[in-house]
């Protein structure tokens, strides 16, 4: 199979399972939305004891370490809190912390001003990044322009589809545009779909050929299951192709997008809930 399968999910228990439904896993994803639903942190959570700041990171650390013993070769996604106040320097310092805990993490970071000047100093240093919360073609031209120089395998972008379906646009267009625009490309930029909702997603996903795919543990479960289930046609809003210069400089294309402010806002509001004040 050309395309990885990742999963998506802050559970090192889900892990095992996914690796034993099927006989292999190329990677995982984590965020701070994952590492809150986590048991452990639920079952504390529910006892009324909430996490000091190093103790959360602590806890994440340790999650991240469980995986990796479980898939030492795969990748492994570690998300920055960023708040659209964050600046490069603290983005960079807790990035390059994260990159510490495990030989194999890719460094998950907006696509935002901030992170875009971030990603440009870390793939100089060889870290892997994961620029996530995509919802454009524009904002995925902006990471291959910001990481020229990465090799293959160093740099993924991250276009949420699910969150393009809740508004009524087709989030498979987008990943099928941004892998033809990366054709006219080197090759250092690999597509990781992400915000997998349903089978479908995940059918039309492999045939389209994407290079990640990091699915929730319920839907590898789902297609095991279904494997005479055929991708559905859906009725959302196409997403038009843009001719775009990849050969430009980032500063040059339009990286503002709603969905990835609000994704933000999210992510913050899920690991501050974990934190004592």
């Amino acid at each position: 199979m050309k395309t990885k399968i990742f999963l998506d999910s802050g559970d090192p228990e889900e892990t095992r399972k996914a690796f034993l439904l099927l006989g292999f896993l190329d990677g995982q994803t984590t965020n701070p939305s994952l590492i809150a639903k986590n048991p452990q942190a639920q079952e504390q959570l529910s006892k009324g004891k909430k996490f000091s700041h190093d103790e959360v990171y602590n806890f994440y650390q340790n999650v991240i370490k469980e995986i990796y013993q479980i898939i030492p070769k795969g990748s492994i996604s570690i998300e920055v809190y960023a708040d659209r106040e964050t600046t490069v320097e603290a983005m960079l310092k807790q990035a390059l912390t994260l990159n510490s805990w495990i030989p194999n993490a890719h460094i998950k970071l907006p696509i935002t001003t901030t992170g875009l000047n971030v990603a440009e100093i870390l793939v100089k240093k060889g870290v892997n990044v994961n620029m996530t919360l995509c919802f454009s073609q524009q904002q995925a031209a902006a990471v291959y322009s910001a990481t020229k120089g990465a090799k293959k395998g160093q740099v993924f972008v991250s276009p949420f589809i699910g969150r393009l379906d809740d508004r009524g646009i087709n989030g498979l267009d987008l990943i099928k545009n941004c892998l033809k625009m990366y054709e006219n490309g080197d090759g250092h930029v690999e597509v990781l779909v992400a915000s997998i909702r349903s089978l479908n997603h995940l059918l039309v996903s492999f045939a389209l050929k994407a290079d990640i795919i990091t699915v929730p543990f319920a839907i590898l479960k789902d297609w095991k299951e279904n494997k005479d289930f055929k991708g559905q046609v859906n009725n959302l809003l196409p997403v038009e192709y843009e001719e775009l210069d990849l050969s430009k400089p980032w500063t040059q294309f339009d990286i503002f997008h709603q969905l990835t402010d609000i994704g933000i806002d999210k992510f913050c509001a899920d690991w501050n809930q974990l934190i004592k004040r």
